[in-house]
């Protein structure tokens, strides 16, 4: 009997040590992890490198989580957000890891935690090509690489991984094409590959990865026809947005619940099956070339809440007896050659739903619709389209080069004098005093910041310069009936421009020493503010004379947003117009997306600390814009004087001076 007890001790002491060093080892990967991303702050909760991985405290940032003592997954979200419009495939510092990091020997530490079921890596400035060996971690079933600094081909040998079901390679610049051998992975059930440089067409062999839920190829330059999908039948989500997707419409799952194919060339008329797909929830074709009419079914389907098929080339009448699903929120049928009368159910007092019309021909509203021969017009072919594309933008090239070349040869007497004149510029806004903490310099960097952050802006209207006299046709005269009201800086009137474009016009009364050449170097650097989450700045009108003389007033013209300030929707006093908890939660998200790019994108600080419930303003789609901006750029006695006195000069004299 001594030998079997004997023999269980050494067995149990075995198993022990065995255990330890395990538990050892893994620690040692993480450390060496830690150092190959540089040591980052989210990763301090690991700089005690005796403490046991499978104990240690996850936060919002950091998880490890094992199963046993084995690790399991690992989750790193990093703070190396900023993105590039143009990225070469080398370090950038301060955005990506150093030229030290080697994301090969990275990969190869990983893959010594071979029992790793989940990998989410997310905006740690990992940067090169995906090493092939990504495939030794075997066991993963989600790998998410998000936001990094990865580009070439995604690696074909991870179709070896045939645990993987969920793969996230969003937000990189991965330049090949689509993989052709997804039908490989027997589990894949979710792909998003948005925001690279993704380019040719969707691969045939998409079909065959049946497994397929989500599919998310947006804002790539994917190009070839429309492809086949009808035997995905387990896709959930289908993403194609911002691409070069040309051709038809094909049949689609009827599994569906999101389709979203906005933004590409895509051009036929809309299956009649749409009308079928009885789960669909949000269908976005809007900015493409469909043509016809509309399945009249969309609009009736059960869980149908969003219908986004604007700037089309749709044409007919719909049914007045059409009829609209209860659950149907959001309609934009604008920008399109749509006639006869706007069906009952599309009120826009029914239900509370939104709904879009403008720019068609629509008997209803004849003031933002075009005349009925304008929708009797017959639809050109996209060949004849491009080749007028092509000739007239030819002949455009030639005309503005040999204006250019005139130009340069009448004033190339002048040039050393206009240098000159910049520098001395230049230097006298080192001297005023009139916006501190303005220099050159700093203009100099706000500019070459607000360029880097418009990758991933969406497209917004051009700024312009306005005349006065349009600014008082469109608020015919400025009349008491467009005064909106004195805000915290200013004037503020509301308008409507010939093309039927609401606006908000905001009158700022200046000191005498702004002249129009530093004015204007300031609208420039104003004008460069623009992210979906800011009241869009359409342009300015000055009001002055000519070149070096003093400016009294600039208006600055914005976009109008109907929804109000977020104050009417937080005070109570209207039940109906109370934000739900999900709309309060993405408010608040857009809120930070915006002082964060004012923060970042261009001068610190611009906010002054003012920012409050009534400088941000709410949309017809509940989407939050930031007003209130940027005005330091322009003057700083305005925040001090809080538009008080010489604000008064704003309306003087309507009848006369306005």
């Amino acid at each position: 009997m001594a030998w079997q007890f004997s023999a269980v001790f050494v067995l149990t002491t075995c198993l022990m040590l065995f255990s330890t060093s395990g538990q050892s080892s893994q620690s040692e990967v993480l450390q060496q992890l830690r150092k190959q991303l540089e040591y980052p702050r989210q990763l301090d909760v690991w700089s005690n490198p005796s403490s046991e991985p499978c104990y240690i405290q996850p936060n919002s940032v950091v998880v490890v989580a094992c199963k046993g003592n084995t690790i399991t997954e690992l989750k790193i979200i990093g703070d190396r957000i900023n993105k590039l419009p143009k990225f070469s495939g080398y370090h950038v510092p301060n955005v990506t890891l150093s030229e030290a990091f080697v994301l090969d020997s990275f990969v190869t530490t990983l893959a010594r935690l071979p029992t790793l079921r989940v990998v989410i890596l997310v905006s740690l400035g990992l940067w090169g090509p995906l090493p092939d060996k990504i495939h030794r971690l075997s066991s993963l079933e989600v790998l998410d690489l998000s936001s990094n600094f990865l580009y070439g081909s995604i690696p074909p040998k991870l179709s070896a991984m045939s645990k993987l079901h969920t793969l996230t390679l969003d937000g990189n610049y991965f330049n090949g094409t689509v993989p052709d051998w997804l039908n490989l992975f027997s589990n894949l059930t979710v792909l998003r590959l948005q925001r690279n440089r993704l380019k040719g067409p969707v691969p045939a062999s998409i079909a065959k990865a049946t497994m397929l839920t989500e599919l998310a190829l947006a804002g790539n330059s994917i190009t070839g026809d429309f492809p086949h999908m009808g035997s995905l039948n387990k896709l959930e989500m289908l993403d194609l947005r911002d691409n070069e997707l040309d051709g038809e419409l094909q049949e689609m799952p009827t599994t569906l619940v999101t389709i979203l194919l906005s933004k590409n060339s895509l051009k036929g008329e809309i299956p009649e099956q749409f009308g079928q797909l009885n789960r669909l929830q949000h269908l976005d074709l809007s900015f493409n070339f469909l043509v016809g009419k509309p399945p009249e079914n969309l609009f009736a389907l059960p869980n149908i809440s969003y219908l986004n098929l604007a700037a089309n080339m749709l044409s007919g009448s719909l049914s007045t007896s059409l009829t609209c699903s209860s659950t149907l929120g959001f309609v934009d049928l604008s920008t399109n050659q749509l006639t006869g009368g706007l069906p009952a159910c599309l009120n826009v007092n029914v239900n509370n739903r939104v709904v879009k019309f403008d720019g068609n021909c629509f008997s209803d509203d004849p003031e933002h619709q075009h005349e009925a021969t304008y929708c009797q017009q017959p639809h050109k072919g996209r060949g004849s389209s491009k080749d007028v594309g092509l000739v007239v933008t030819v002949v455009g090239i030639v005309f503005i080069m040999l204006v250019l070349f005139l130009i340069l040869m009448a004033s190339n007497k002048r040039s050393c004098q206009k240098v000159l004149a910049e520098q001395q510029l230049w230097q006298k806004q080192i001297q005023d005093n009139s916006t501190p903490g303005m220099s050159s310099e700093l203009l100099v960097n706000a500019r070459y910041k607000s360029e880097a952050m418009k990758l991933g802006t969406q497209i917004m209207p051009i700024y312009r310069a306005f005349s006065l006299e349009e600014l008082k046709e469109a608020t015919k005269s400025f009349e008491q009936s467009a005064f909106l009201g004195e805000v915290s800086i200013g004037k503020l009137y509301k308008g409507k421009l010939d093309n039927g474009t609401l606006i908000a016009i905001r009158c700022l009364a200046l000191h005498q020493r702004y002249s129009i050449r530093n004015l204007k170097l300031r609208l420039d650097l104003l004008a460069k503010l623009r992210h979906p989450n800011l009241v869009c700045l359409l342009g300015h009108c000055i009001d002055g004379g000519v070149d070096e003389s003093s400016v009294k007033r600039v208006f600055l013209v914005y976009e109008y947003v109907p929804g109000g300030t977020l104050s009417s929707y937080l005070s109570g006093t209207s039940p109906e117009n109370t934000l739900k908890w999900r709309d309060r939660l993405q408010v608040l998200i857009s809120i930070a997306k915006a002082v964060h790019f004012l923060h970042t994108g261009i001068i610190p600080g611009s906010l002054y600390n003012r920012l409050k419930p009534s400088s941000v303003l709410i949309d017809e789609h509940h989407t939050a814009k930031l007003s209130d901006y940027g005005l330091s750029i322009i003057t700083e006695e305005i925040y001090k004087h809080e538009a008080v006195g010489e604000g008064q000069r704003c309306i003087q004299n309507n009848a006369g001076e306005l």
